[in-house]
Formats: C-alpha cells, structure tokens, sequence
C-alpha cells in the first residue's frame, strides 16, 4: 500500500471522528434538552401535589420486590430492613440466597429470626433448585428462599416463581431504597394500568453517607476520588440520558438494581434470560419486541425521582471489572436482538433506541480511544492542522465538561440531594476532572469489552467485591476483618 493512500486513510479517518462527534453530542444535546422538560414537568406535579407522597391502599397493587443475593453479608441485613420499612401499602419481600458461600443466609436467619419451612414450590418459569424457604411469623412481609447457585438471573426468576403480586420490583442486595421509592415508582403503573409494562428509577451511589437501620440517614460526598467519579457519572446517566431517552419512549436499559415489572407480561417472554451478563437490559429488549410484535399499546418508563442508593465499587481492579461486564452484556443485547434494527415494525426501538445504543453506546468508546491516537499522531506528524486538532479538543472533552457540569446542575436546582453548596462545587469540579483520564480509561475498559465479545473471549460474569455501607467490626487485634460480598 502506497504513502498517499496510507495518508489519505488517516484524514478520511480524522474527518470521519470529527463528524461522530458532532452526531453524537447533538444527540446527546438533544436529550439534556427532553429530560430538562420531562424533569421540569415532574417537579410542577410534584409541588402542585398531583404526586402526591403516599398512595390509598384501595388503588395501589400488590408488589413484590425480589432481592437476588450472593454472598452479600456485608450488606445484606441493612438492605432488607431499608425495604420491610417502606411506605408502600402492600408489599412483600422475597430474598433469594444463589448458593451463597459467605454467611448470607445465616446472616438472615440470625438478623430476622426466621425457620425453615416446608413450601409447595410451583415453576412458571424453569429454574435451578431450589433448597429450602425459611419464614417470621411476626414479620410477615418476608420470605427467603434458598437454592443452588444458578447466577442473578435464575435467582430472580425463583422470586417470580414465589411472588404472589402482579407487579414485582428487582432490587440489588447491595442496596437502599428511599421509603417512598416504591411508592413513586408505581405511580405512572397506577394512572395506566393498561398502558406501562415496567418502570425505572434514579440510582444513586451511597459510598460515604450515613446509614443505619436499613435508612440512609444522611447523604454526604465520600472522601475517595473513584467515588466521587462515579457520583458525576451516574447523575449524568439517568438524569438526562435515560430520561431523555424515556421521552422518546426510546428506554432500553432500565437498572437492574432497581426497576419495576408487570410480572404476567415478563412471565409470558419467558422470564429473565441466564445466561446474559446483564440480565435486565436483555429482558427490557425483549419485552420491546415481544409488545411490538403482538402489537399490544405500552409504555416503558423512567420515573426521574425514585430514589435507590447502592455501594460503588472502591478500587478500580472492582470498577473494571463491573463496566466490562456492563459493556459486554450491552453488546450481546444488541446481538440477540440485531433484527430488530431498521425495521419498520419495531418503529422507534428499531430506527433509533437499537442504533443509538450500537453506534453511541456500544461502538463509541472504540472510535473515542482510536480517534486519540490516530488524531494526536496526525497532528505530531503535521497532517492535521493545529485548528483542526483544536477542534478535536472541543468536541473530545469541553463538550464532555459541559454535558457533566450541565447534569450536576440541573441535580441541584431540581433534587437537591447535596444539600451543602460546597458539595455541588465539588461535583462540578469533578465533572471537570472525570474527562482527563477517568472517561478515557472507562473507554478503554469498554473497548476490551467489544473486542472481547467480537473474538469470543472471557464472556463471563466477573465478580465484583463490594465492601459493606458501615466499616467492617474491628478484630481484637486492632485490624478489621475484609467482608466479602457483592454480585
């Protein structure tokens, strides 16, 4: 191959990352736009009390909220007792112990005072083995199950199999819900029935805030930089992308820590698939395709309010290995589904949501991480202008700051879940600093995860540590015992 072809690659190419940049921050721009609306419309409900903060018992379903458990005894206790106390007028709460190997389940059976019971076990949908149900009668809104490992999925599908409510919620062991979560994430079921067949809500990270008895007590900033990272990340996620993208009724990915399901519609695709690394994204795809296909009217909705706070992880051996499962796990939801793209019948899913998650998504970090080097080397060799390299910069990481700082802002005039101003001044400034090398390093992590997944290689759930809400006790040596935990 000739130099000037060789050349004339590399500036197709340089054009080629400019011109994504700019699809994809209008896009982006586009869905700060619609989820400033949705959040605008929101709060006037809010304030002129058409949401109102309890809902009468006559009118609201029952709902179980299913918490898959594996080796989670850091957490786990306190995460149960956050959901027995909520507000909800009716609701039980169903723990599936996966064949945990920590002291998960004694851990339950000591914190509750529960006793194994013998249980008619029913399989709408088929699942791993189960080994055993342990009950309170004087707490009667809780039910463990035991069983072999089978992984998350499997677990969830055992709490379908045992609910005994319509609707049933999907909670991470590693988390807290606000007390009136539930409460706000059933509204839009409420007022349409018919019409909403699942509904997501704002995850928020609780590493540094004060918890006790199951109850975030008060929410502070944490003292670690990862952390802090993750908060600006996660606002910026669900606060304007998946709000946006919920306006547009455009919702792919509604978190699996904590999201709301009609139970005889995810019983009738066949409940959640197992052996997918993330379990929720696939099935939110599939009902999509199963409704669209029956051509039955539904909404999938994000509810931007409800409140779930869960532990980040701490270090970043923990935090690669949750975003390459994140990312890997998009990529086979895209596969299974990829025919779903372009066709007239799946309308917007199929002429936008699968796309934008393929090419901005999906494929993004690879053309961000290639278009750095490629885009550097021609402007060190003099291919590029130094305008043009500018230009880059701008739409690489200024716009990046400015759709960071954009969702810090709009977190503080709407939620305000930070109350300190000097809390707010510090999410911008590490809105500023999450695009010098945190942002780059996650794309290089979710590049892995792509060619992983192309070349068929290391498809596999990795376990992330999680290290528990409270400070592990103090040994009498004057150390702290590591806990372990956490899928």
């Amino acid at each position: 191959m000739s130099v000037e072809i060789i050349y004339l690659l590399i500036s197709w190419f340089n054009h080629f990352v400019l011109a994504y940049y700019f699809a994809a921050n209008g896009i982006y721009l586009l869905l700060l736009v619609l989820a400033s609306g949705v959040i605008v419309v929101h709060l006037s409900r809010l304030e002129y009390g058409r949401y109102q903060q309890t809902i009468h018992p006559s009118v609201a379903p029952p709902v179980s909220i299913i918490m898959a458990a594996f080796n989670e005894e850091a957490n786990i206790v306190e995460s149960v007792r956050s959901l027995l106390g909520l507000d909800y007028p009716d609701h039980e709460v169903i723990v599936v112990n996966d064949g945990s190997r920590d002291s998960t389940i004694q851990r339950l059976i000591d914190g509750f005072g529960l006793t194994r019971v013998n249980v008619i076990y029913r399989e709408s949908i088929r699942t791993s083995r189960v080994v055993g149900f342990y009950l309170n009668a004087e707490v009667p809104k809780l039910i463990v199950v035991d069983k072999v490992h089978g992984g998350k999925a499997d677990s969830l599908n055992v709490g379908i199999n045992v609910s005994r409510a319509p609707y049933f919620c999907s909670v991470d062991a590693d988390s807290i819900l606000e007390e009136s979560a539930i409460t706000r994430l059933m509204r839009p079921i409420i007022e349409e029935p018919n019409l909403v067949k699942a509904t997501g809500g704002i995850v928020r990270i609780a590493n540094g805030s004060e918890i006790s008895e199951g109850r975030l007590q008060n929410v502070k900033l944490p003292p670690d930089t990862l952390s802090k990272l993750q908060i600006v990340e996660y606002i910026r996620s669900f606060l304007f992308g998946r709000a946006g993208l919920s306006k547009l009724n455009s919702l792919l990915i509604i978190s699996g820590t904590f999201s709301m399901f009609h139970k005889k519609t995810v019983q009738a695709v066949g409940g959640f698939m197992r052996n997918t690394v993330t379990e929720d994204m696939e099935l939110v795809v599939r009902l999509h395709k199963y409704l669209r296909d029956n051509r039955i009217k539904y909404r999938i909705n994000f509810v931007p309010d409800p409140i779930c706070w869960t532990e980040a992880p701490r270090d970043l051996k923990m935090l690669k290995r949750q975003r390459r499962r994140w990312h890997l796990g998009l990529a086979e939801s895209i596969y299974i589904y990829r025919s779903m793209l372009f066709k007239p019948r799946y309308g917007r899913i199929g002429f936008f949501a699968l796309p934008y998650q393929l090419f901005i998504e999906l494929l993004g970090p690879v053309i961000e991480i290639t278009g750095y080097f490629v885009v550097t080397a021609s402007f060190l060799l003099g291919l590029v202008d130094k305008y043009f390299f500018f230009l880059f910069l701008v739409m690489a990481i200024l716009i990046g700051i400015f759709f960071s700082m954009a969702a810090v802002l709009l977190e503080e005039f709407s939620y305000k879940r930070y109350k300190r101003f000097r809390d707010m001044l510090m999410l911008l400034f590490y809105g500023v600093l999450e695009n010098f090398g945190y942002r780059q390093l996650l794309a290089f992590w979710r590049t892995q995860a792509v060619l992983s997944f192309f070349f068929k290689r290391d498809r596999k759930w990795e376990y992330v540590r999680k290290e528990g809400f409270s400070p592990p006790p103090a040994r009498l040596d004057g150390g702290t015992r590591p806990s372990r935990g956490g899928l």
